[in-house]
């Protein structure tokens, strides 16, 4: 039996730290969501992100600077916080049968590296019934698009989203820097131990507390830079996705010169998305190597 002392507590508590960044950092090397969203740091509750209204674009310096307004559109993203808790019980420290708990440390880092893939790609998947910037469902037929650059005039509508049957796919530009999500990180995963003799669980329920603390949230970007499709996925339905995509034009009705370059389709779609994207027969694929493809059942 081992006796509990305050330098068995701080290695215990070292360990399962340790344990805990592992498996973090093993999950971080995997995740999928810094393929389609921009890392925004976050100092307060929430951020306010006007400027989503906005594409700015350069053009030939004639006379004066032509200032182009923001718009204010408002759109928040409110900081959340996540956590995860595990008991540890003292007899089985005593008993010297920690060791079982050190996988579930890991495991708590993996879970806390993937939370962000959890939450944007259900943005994705349900950006049908979720607002953006512009007071629009992220997927819809009707974006407004300006004639004058400040966001005047009477605008045209423009759709991303192609209705249909079959099983949803989506065709993204993740070529810039800004990309069609936003996570919004407050507070990075951190391992917190309760391990004080005068902690009230250690008192009442003679029990090791270790917890994950994180903050952040996830929110959506441009909409220009993201197409929905339900029509079948073949050459001539992923043709006309992209070349929605690469009409759409920002406000002043300049061209956005968008350029579609990641697939994500559910595993039920693999197949057909490999054979447009990967599977060049004699040269006469005209879409091969066109995008890349993202197969993930988190869209499913």
């Amino acid at each position: 039996m081992a006796l509990i002392t305050a330098g068995l507590i701080q290695a215990l508590n070292t360990g399962f730290r340790d344990d805990f960044q592992r498996g973090l950092a093993d999950a971080q090397a995997e995740v999928m969501w810094t393929r389609i969203a921009t890392e925004v740091p976050s100092v307060t509750a929430s951020n306010t992100y006007g400027w989503l209204g906005d594409m700015p674009q350069l053009r030939e310096w004639i006379g004066d600077r032509q200032v182009k307004d923001i718009k204010e559109h408002g759109y928040q993203i409110v900081n959340k916080s996540y956590e995860g808790t595990v008991g540890v019980k003292r007899t089985l420290i005593e008993d010297d049968q920690f060791g079982m708990y050190r996988p579930i440390m890991q495991g708590l880092g993996t879970s806390a590296a993937r939370l962000p893939d959890e939450l944007l790609f259900g943005l994705l998947k349900n950006g049908h019934a979720n607002l953006c910037h512009d007071q629009q469902f992220f997927f819809d037929t009707d974006h407004p698009v300006y004639p004058n650059v400040d966001g005047t005039g009477t605008a045209i509508t423009v759709g991303n989203v192609a209705t249909g049957s079959a099983p949803a796919w989506y065709l993204l530009d993740v070529n810039n820097v800004l990309r069609p999500f936003i996570w919004q990180s407050r507070k990075k995963p951190e391992l917190v131990a309760m391990t004080a003799s005068n902690d009230e669980q250690v008192f009442t329920a003679n029990e090791f507390r270790y917890g994950v603390d994180m903050r952040g949230n996830a929110g959506y970007a441009f909409w220009q830079l993201a197409y929905k499709s339900q029509a079948v996925l073949d050459e001539d339905g992923y043709a006309a996705a992209r070349a929605a995509m690469m009409n759409v034009k920002t406000d002043g009705l300049r061209p956005l010169n968008v350029r579609p370059s990641l697939l994500i389709v559910p595993p039920a779609l693999e197949k057909a998305a490999r054979n447009l994207l990967l599977k060049d027969k004699d040269g006469g694929n005209p879409w091969y190597g066109s995008a890349e493809l993202l197969v993930t059942q988190l869209i499913s």
